[in-house]
């Protein structure tokens, strides 16, 4: 206020001096620098719009801190908009790259006080989420993303699991894009990839009832050879005994005086010498027989091993030729030099919440001038064109350009031969300088914070704690999938470390799951 005086004092001032022309010309500029400083201070507020257009399932979301709104995208451009009341001073929501994890129609908090949260879609498991709530005009939420209760609702059933939200400190919007280290699919492995698919599952499938077969069969097997001493002792123990009758009945035919009693005696050592022979007999026969249950043991125990080998290979390309028709998501850091692969199974996870990504793929990749910065870009596959593929990009830190971001970047050979052939649309590429966050785990694609940006509704609440178990046969039933499993409180709702209630009830997590890697 002090500075505005200050200028229309000094506006008065001129046109008490100055000639008229001069006068009125200095009172119009001061009076349009005042109104440009009230108007960048109060930023014209977001109202909801629809494209005029039909729209396409939407691929991303960007929410602009600066201007307090979310924009929807389908292959296209933007289909929806609204405004939004993000994470208020202190508990901010965090900038960076997210995907959607989780939706439930009607949440309510366990935290603040029941509050009710209509079409939660949730971006972490530590509590961040887009759902309807009320809008003031500014940021007030306690960290999560608020957008108008009609808008989340009609929303609600459009989105998916996997959808891309990038919270941005700024306004950004996917722009085409275009440059040669982009995945290119191939259209005969893209049109080979169902088909395959049913055949690598029929595979395993077969490859899984011989491992059972084979698997009961050495578990018979084993029984019987682990029988044997038992059985060989029992007969040891009956030939002792013969023997010791045979031995009783010759000395007893030795002593006897009368014919009488020598020919008691004679028909006693008869008895016991045929007992003892035909104990001695079965112990022969045992032992004989023994030798090849032991080397039949033995074998189907090999044939079992290798049977489960022969099973674990054709399950691990039956999941890798499914995961092919998926979308991939990748992600690169600077910050830790290494790169990532997420791919949505669509399997529920064990609690009940979310879905389960693969995690399968993670390795070292160059980077060139890795002390460099190199900002944080979103490479996103919009749809299929004459080439492969049509890209877009959001960039939304400081660093590279785009183009300079991926020239710095060499994937790995082998990696884009897994990936590339039958890359589709929704896939994407991410370049950042920061690390993953801690709540990326195997229910989550990738979340990366900014951290040169305020995250008080992030770093506020409750963290994870990471374990990391082994478990053969992988996930689930047994269908070869190996994951990352994380200890966690994991149906936390949004704002809260507690665990959430469904239908009035409270339950408690299942005990992480452990992970048989490929």
């Amino acid at each position: 206020m002090a500075d505005r005086l200050t200028a229309a004092q000094c506006s008065t001032a001129m046109r008490r001096r100055g000639p008229p022309g001069i006068v009125t010309f200095a009172a119009m500029a001061a009076l349009t620098a005042l109104t440009a400083g009230a108007a960048a201070k109060q930023a014209r507020p977001a109202v909801e719009a629809t494209a005029p257009r039909e729209a396409g399932a939407p691929i991303m979301a960007i929410v602009s801190i600066q201007s307090q709104k979310v924009t929807f995208y389908d292959a296209d451009g933007w289909i929806l908009r609204a405004p939004v009341s993000t994470g208020t001073t202190g508990r901010e929501t965090p900038a960076g790259v997210f995907a959607v994890i989780e939706k439930d129609k009607d949440h309510h908090s366990t935290m603040y006080d029941d509050a009710w949260m209509p079409n939660m879609q949730r971006i972490t498991w530590n509590g961040i989420a887009l759902h309807g709530g009320p809008l003031p005009g500014y940021a007030a939420s306690h960290g999560c993303v608020r957008m108008p209760y009609g808008f989340a609702e009609n929303l609600f059933e459009k989105t998916q699991i996997g959808m891309r939200v990038i919270i941005s400190p700024n306004d950004a919007a996917p722009v085409d894009f275009s440059h040669p280290a982009l995945f290119v699919p191939n259209k005969q492995a893209i049109a080979a990839a169902p088909a395959r698919a049913d055949t690598l599952s029929r595979e395993a499938e077969e490859a899984t009832r011989a491992a059972d077969e084979t698997k009961s069969a050495a578990a018979a097997a084993a029984r019987e050879a682990a029988s044997l001493p038992t059985t060989l002792r029992k007969l040891e123990q009956l030939k002792a005994r013969a023997d010791a009758e045979l031995a009783y009945a010759d000395k007893a035919l030795a002593t006897a005086k009368t014919d009488q009693a020598k020919a008691r005696a004679e028909e006693q050592k008869q008895k016991a010498a045929a007992n003892a022979a035909d104990a001695a007999t079965q112990l022969d026969a045992a032992k004989t027989d023994a030798q090849p249950k032991r080397d039949a043991a033995a074998a189907a125990k090999d044939a079992a091993k290798a049977a489960a080998t022969k099973k674990a290979d054709a399950v691990k390309a039956a999941t890798e030729a499914k995961l092919a028709l998926e979308p991939v998501s990748v992600y690169i850091s600077r910050s830790t030099q290494r790169l990532y692969v997420r791919r949505n199974t669509h399997k529920p996870a064990p609690d009940g919440g979310g879905e389960v990504f693969d995690t399968s793929i993670e390795v070292p990749v160059t980077i060139r001038n890795p002390d460099q910065p190199i900002g944080t870009h979103v490479f996103t596959a919009m749809a299929k064109n004459d080439t492969g593929l049509r890209w877009s990009v959001v960039t939304i830190d400081d660093g590279d350009n785009a183009k300079d971001a991926l020239d710095r970047i060499t994937i790995p050979q082998d990696v884009l031969d897994r990936i590339a052939p039958t890359a589709v649309p929704r896939s994407s590429i991410i370049i950042s300088d920061e690390p993953l966050s801690k709540e990326t785990n195997y229910r989550t694609e990738f979340v990366a914070v900014l951290s040169n940006q305020p995250q008080g509704g992030f770093i506020t609440r409750k963290p994870t704690t990471d374990m990391i178990a082994s478990r053969d046969g992988g996930w689930g039933d047994d269908d070869g999938f190996g994951f990352f499993f994380q200890q966690r409180s994991y149906d936390q709702q949004p704002g809260t470390g507690y665990p959430r209630r469904r239908g009035g009830q409270y339950y408690q997590p299942m005990q992480p799951m452990q992970r048989g890697w490929w």
